[in-house]
């Protein structure tokens, strides 16, 4: 193996650990907080978390494998069943992702009607149609043989091997991405679009106030009035922050590979085959930051962190926050303010 194969598995074991371990802390914060646990979006959460650690624990090992050996590291079957899990795992996250997103916009966008618009009914509607939706591909690929080891991703994944199936293969994959990447990019830009508009607002309503109070305040320190418009300016760019590092790391890490697979389509088009591995890490990277892009930089999960840590320790517990989390896109328009 040379130097760039293995810095790519090196780079795969980072991603694999980060994935496990960040993933586990979630499902251990559900299980742990009554709190979390009530949240409507814990739902989403929870089998976004599920999906991924699946996905770090049954296909990163063995995309690690075929980058060591250079070869098919399965058998035919396991191969299959490997690919399948795959495709199911990751158009299921994908949207689930989309089912956060509908959730933080009906939570922001329309507050005193949420607990109407998003019960616990409607988000196990929502993961019922995920998982129906992300079972039929695969199935449909399994039927027709187009899960198979390939060489350009180390990996058990979508392969075409007979070219008389190529247009068939062709109109599968295309749609394929339409309705799990591209679906779920449209509903997160429209979403989090709104979402930030609001958070906009009520930054500019804020503002409007603290520039009235500095006015009638006219021997305030100097100090104290640039920390204010500090403050103003910190605002304004934290729902934006926020609203990008949602789309932006879904793009970055989805985008490549999906593209890739669309461009190989090409009959004359040669996938090389480092990119190849590239842009299947960057899928999998996803799995290891969702848990720190929607879940343990929350303050909710951070002290329910504190408080296993504590529990373990047997030091002294302080209460946990009664504070709403499933309402936590309050944050993300500066009512309040969390890390």
């Amino acid at each position: 193996m040379d130097l760039a194969g293995v810095l790519l598995a090196l780079l795969l074991v980072l991603v694999l650990v980060v994935s496990l371990l960040s993933n586990l802390l979630v499902l251990l914060c559900f299980v742990y907080s009554t709190e979390i646990r009530k949240q409507v979006a814990g739902v989403f959460l929870v089998n976004l978390s599920f999906c991924n650690l699946l996905l770090t624990v049954l296909n990163m090992p063995f995309t690690l494998l075929g980058i060591l050996r250079s070869q098919q590291p399965l058998g035919g079957c396991v191969c299959k069943a490997v690919g399948f899990l795959e495709t199911f795992l990751t158009s299921n996250t994908m949207l689930s992702m989309a089912a956060l997103s509908i959730d933080k916009w009906i939570a922001v966008v329309f507050p005193l009607s949420y607990t109407s618009k998003m019960r616990y009914k409607d988000a196990v509607i929502l993961m019922g149609y995920s998982w129906l939706h992300s079972l039929t591909f695969p199935l449909v690929s399994l039927i027709y043989s187009w899960v198979d080891y390939n060489s350009v991703y180390a990996s058990c994944t979508l392969h075409l091997k007979e070219e008389t199936e190529r247009r068939r293969f062709t109109v599968f994959t295309i749609v394929f991405h339409s309705t799990s990447f591209m679906l779920s990019l449209v509903i997160l830009c429209f979403t989090y679009l709104k979402v930030l508009k609001v958070a906009r607002f009520h930054c500019k309503r804020i503002d409007i106030i603290t520039m009235q109070t500095l006015v009638l305040l006219v021997d305030i320190h100097p100090s104290v009035k640039q920390r204010c418009l500090n403050e103003q300016k910190r605002r304004r760019q934290r729902a934006t922050k926020k609203i990008s590092i949602f789309i932006g790391s879904f793009v970055i890490c989805f985008g490549p590979y999906i593209i890739t697979r669309l461009i190989e389509l090409i009959p004359f088009v040669t996938i090389n085959y480092y990119w190849g591995i590239i842009s299947k890490c960057l899928t999998y990277s996803k799995a290891a930051s969702d848990p720190f892009v929607y879940s343990l930089l929350r303050q909710q999960y951070k002290k329910v962190l504190i408080n296993i840590v504590n529990r373990i320790l047997k030091r002294d517990l302080y209460p946990s926050s009664g504070y709403n989390s499933s309402l936590d896109t309050e944050n993300d328009y500066c009512l309040h303010r969390t890390n």
